[in-house]
């Protein structure tokens, strides 16, 4: 039979059927490929499924296709010590590309070692994946990646912090039991606002689901709910300010001639011990005070101090990427900071575009597109939503970061991850840091709350040393957390 290029766009000869049929998405469907990889000088086999699970409402009736990737090393014969990782990006509106292909994964984008595009654009092995220790499911919520509202559904019950968790909850629920995965061990891993999503899911997998986790990683994470206003919002940025300023050698001599982690200590302690009592005194300030506040905050962020007086001794992180090199015609990145970007105006109190991400989107795009078609054998029509529209997003009654702590405290065997790239700007690491703080104010918890960081931004694992030990620091964060199960779950 001869088949149309519409018509083979369409068909996937898989477990299930067909990925779409007259336009109208399939949400039930697989396709299974078979891979071989080599990770950690090992030689690994692996099956990929790439398909759509339904969501359904009440009645059950199918109202979305959720869209994912699971992959599961073979002949591993007990599932029960085999640790299952569930894998999201964020947004809200991001596909679960960048993880998939560029850090916890045995794919890996054609880029150079820092994480800039070179071409040809494409797809080759990553020899750090964590698959040789744990299966990994890569999720897209719906509107993301290839994942779609079905027929008339209202978009409300998926579009918000609270909708997203829940239903997403519900849709782990079937995948873990129709994979047979319910002995297994069990993690969530989120980056920027997956850290919202994947904190509120710890506690409604673990309260509604009774689903518990071993453990909880929080890559870039989001103020989680934590509310930040005044002073403590206003100040908090500045180390990751002084890490930017130091990358681009914009600090005075005697701090640029000492390693990153030998200043960021004494920024730190500034912020929180000087700077940010400096701003809740306000105008009551004395003219010698403000001053020297301005002088030490310019020493620390490369920033002239007069700005910092004009701008009433706070900088904005959108001021600073446009200000940091604008005397030698660059921006900064917001994401990662590394990356400089040039505007058509050096005027101007922001930076017109986000260097960072243009390069991102430049070499992940042709990468995921070739990668599902032609790698993992899932051929569609529809476009591939990088990021979706998902807006309005809900973001009332976000007590993420609480719910998580919720989690941790009934939970003897549920420990924390936070992986933060010290060039983030937009989700900063001190700020990261701050999440900790507040959610264990009584530091009860402190031993199962862990800190890794990264010399790059964002998506740390770009630069090809932070892949490696970031992939490395996952290994060590499972064999901690199975070792601790092995006892038994109690205070």
């Amino acid at each position: 039979m001869k088949l149309t290029g519409t018509l083979i766009g369409c068909l996937l000869f898989a477990n299930i059927g067909m990925v779409c049929a007259q336009g109208k998405v399939n949400p039930d469907t697989t396709v299974v490929t078979k891979h071989q990889t080599t990770i950690k000088g090992q030689p690994i086999s692996y099956t990929a499924t790439t398909g759509n699970q339904p969501v359904w409402n009440e009645a059950g009736e199918p109202i979305a296709a959720v869209n994912y990737t699971y992959y599961e090393r073979d002949g591993v014969k007990d599932k029960a010590k085999r640790p299952l990782f569930i894998s999201f990006n964020g947004g809200p509106g991001s596909a679960s590309v960048w993880m998939q292909i560029a850090y916890t994964g045995p794919a890996l984008i054609k880029i150079d070692d820092e994480g800039n595009p070179v071409q040809p654009y494409g797809i080759t092995k990553n020899p750090y994946s964590i698959l040789d220790v744990a299966d990994i499911v890569y999720i897209n919520p719906v509107n993301t990646g290839y994942s779609r509202i079905v027929g008339d559904a209202d978009r409300k019950q998926f579009f918000g912090v609270n909708e997203d968790i829940q239903y997403l909850a519900d849709w782990i629920n079937t995948f873990v039991t129709r994979n047979n995965r319910w002995e297994s061990p069990k993690y969530l891993i989120g980056e920027s606002y997956g850290t919202t999503r994947v904190s509120g899911l710890a506690l409604e997998l673990q309260g509604k689901k009774w689903m518990y986790l071993n453990g909880v990683i929080l890559v870039s994470p989001t103020e989680l709910g934590i509310e930040r206003q005044g002073p403590t919002k206003e100040a908090l940025t500045l180390p990751y300010m002084a890490a930017t300023a130091w990358y681009h050698n914009a600090l005075p001599a005697d701090l640029q001639s000492k390693d990153l982690l030998e200043i960021l200590p004494e920024v730190e302690n500034f912020t929180v011990n000087e700077y940010m009592p400096a701003l809740a005194w306000g105008g009551c300030l004395s003219p010698e005070k403000r001053q020297a506040v301005a002088d030490q905050v310019a020493r620390y962020s490369g920033v002239d101090a007069q700005e910092i007086l004009d701008h009433n001794l706070t900088i904005t992180p959108a001021f600073f990427w446009k200000e940091l090199l604008r005397d030698q015609g660059y921006t900064v990145g917001r994401l990662d900071s590394r990356y400089r970007g040039k505007d058509i105006k050096d005027a101007g109190e922001r930076p017109e575009s986000n260097a960072e991400l243009l390069s991102w989107l430049h070499s992940f795009t042709p990468a995921i597109n070739y990668y599902l078609a032609n790698e993992l054998n899932y051929k569609t029509d529809m476009p591939y939503y990088m990021f979706g529209p998902v807006h309005p997003w809900n973001q009332q009654n976000n007590r993420t970061g609480a719910n998580l702590m919720q989690a941790v405290a009934q939970n003897p065997y549920l420990h924390v991850l936070l992986q933060s790239g010290y060039y983030d700007g937009a989700c900063d690491y001190f700020n990261a840091k701050y999440n900790f703080w507040q959610m264990d104010k009584g530091g009860k918890f402190q031993d199962r709350f862990a800190f890794k960081g990264y010399r790059s931004g964002h998506m740390m694992y770009l630069r090809h040393e932070d892949l490696k030990q970031a992939n490395d620091d996952l290994r060590d964060f499972i064999v901690q957390t199975m070792t601790v199960a092995e006892q038994p779950a109690k205070y």
